[in-house]
């Protein structure tokens, strides 16, 4: 597996690629709109990711001790989410809920459906993350008499998050690059402003190898941080076993 200072140095290099370009003709013309778009795609992803990282734990829970109704419900969300087109639930947010009296922002719109669809794959991370924990560790937390949300946030959830870490990792990338599906609602995000550029310039070259050095940046990016992130949950847990 790819190391991180690996990954760092493809980051640094595309990052230097992007800054070089933009210094030259036609790129100078380019990127400040694509900067612009980069940063509402980088919201969309940020929001959108705590959205299903919220969704996933919540119907991963609910599915695995919730009362009956409640996993059923739990089973519906992840299932219908996981098995209907993300382009289509986009739609159906921003096209058919007004039918019903809801009407809701663009950007509201694309981050409830992208947190929506990521949080439903996730939720089976979670629930194979816990239940991948031995069998001993709940045995032990029961001898201790600790109820069951003791049991999660003490001593399953902990051990359950490293394991969760890497394949959320390739979600919030999956999240990320489904981000150009909300240029379809009117967002201008860099899927967007890459698409209203070409049509007015015809710099098809250009301007889309520059969109795709920086969806690679920010991808890169998202890996370091996530790599980070199981670091630093590694060493947790070690030290906690330690004591």
């Amino acid at each position: 597996m790819m190391g991180i200072r690996s990954i760092a140095v493809m980051l640094a290099a595309s990052l230097a690629l992007v800054a070089g370009l933009s210094t030259t003709e036609p790129f100078r013309t380019f990127m400040p709109g694509l900067i612009e778009g980069a940063w509402m795609t980088v919201r969309i992803a940020l929001v959108g990711s705590l959205l299903a990282v919220l969704f996933g734990v919540a119907a991963a829970l609910a599915r695995l001790y919730g009362p009956l109704p409640l996993r059923w419900l739990a089973r519906a969300y992840i299932e219908i989410f996981r098995g209907t087109s993300a382009l289509v639930q986009l739609f159906w947010l921003f096209f058919v809920l007004p039918d019903f009296g809801i009407s809701l922002a663009p950007f509201t719109v694309a981050v409830l459906t992208l947190g929506l669809n990521v949080g439903a794959y996730g939720a089976e991370i979670v629930r194979a993350a816990i239940g991948a924990v031995p069998r001993g560790q709940w045995e032990a937390s029961t001898a201790l008499n600790m109820t069951r949300g003791q049991m999660l946030r003490r001593i399953i959830l902990p051990q359950a998050v490293v394991a969760m870490i890497p394949p959320w990792g390739n979600l919030f990338i999956e999240l990320l690059k489904a981000t150009a599906l909300v240029s379809l609602i009117t967002i201008s995000d860099l899927a967007f402003k890459a698409q209203e550029m070409n049509q007015t310039t015809f710099k098809t070259i250009d301007i889309f190898t520059l969109v795709l050095l920086i969806y690679l940046a920010i991808s890169l990016a998202i890996t370091i941080g996530m790599r980070l992130i199981e670091g630093a949950a590694s060493r947790g847990l070690a030290r906690g076993r330690a004591h």
